[in-house]
């Protein structure tokens, strides 16, 4: 089964692991690209689990500590891995 595209904005992050990550408010749904390949989207995420992430550190160890595992997750298709159509 191919994975859904996803169409919530990401914003570049500064990290060794995470690429970008956005949200959404209306889904309460973490998106998480990573630099290894593969972007998910995490269910049912508290706004402010999002905030934190952005704030933290080190957002990689912030994933690892209270986001992974955590929340029930798909992999989805990054707007960036789509190519244009001919």
């Amino acid at each position: 089964m191919e994975p859904i595209l996803s169409r919530i904005p990401h914003e570049a992050v500064a990290s060794r692991a995470l690429a970008s990550v956005g949200y959404s408010k209306r889904l309460h749904a973490l998106e998480i690209e990573f630099h290894r390949g593969g972007t998910y989207r995490y269910f049912e995420v508290p706004p402010v689990v999002h905030t934190q992430l952005l704030r933290a550190e080190s957002k990689a160890r912030y994933y690892n500590s209270r986001i992974r595992g955590k929340y029930r997750a798909i992999r989805v298709r990054s707007p960036r891995s789509v190519a244009p159509a001919r």
